[in-house]
């Protein structure tokens, strides 16, 4: 029994931290697109002003839905392809040090995406 809860407490543990560190990215872009301020990468080659609002959804939007675990597994996807144009194309030629973050984060929100929101969130209610 209180091995299921250590598990429980883990995931949600797992699905909160690393999403509350991506919302502090998000702020940022969300600023910029609010400001109008469109001047942003375009690593995929769709122009600036849909990669910028392809980046709030996945660094702002997709993060508080996983927080909430609300659709938890679809909302780690944007935001685990989000991280990889970040590390694979964005920061493909830096150097590990440059692009590590962005792996890291990769790495949550795929394994979000396995292992699911656990006990504590709206996809369990």
């Amino acid at each position: 029994m209180q091995k299921k809860l250590f598990n429980e407490i883990g995931l949600a543990l797992l699905r909160i931290v690393p999403s509350v560190m991506m919302i502090t990215h998000g702020i940022l872009k969300f600023q910029k697109l609010i400001a109008g301020n469109i001047k942003f990468q375009d690593p995929i080659g769709i122009g600036e002003a849909p990669s910028l609002f392809l980046a709030v959804i996945g660094e702002l939007v997709c993060p508080i839905l996983i927080i909430l675990g609300f659709k938890t597994r679809w909302a780690a996807l944007p935001a685990a392809i989000t991280m990889g144009v970040a590390a694979f194309i964005t920061h493909g030629s830096d150097p590990l040090a440059t692009k590590e973050l962005a792996l890291l984060y990769l790495t949550f929100f795929v394994v979000i995406m396995f292992v699911g929101p656990g006990k504590y969130s709206f996809d369990r209610k």
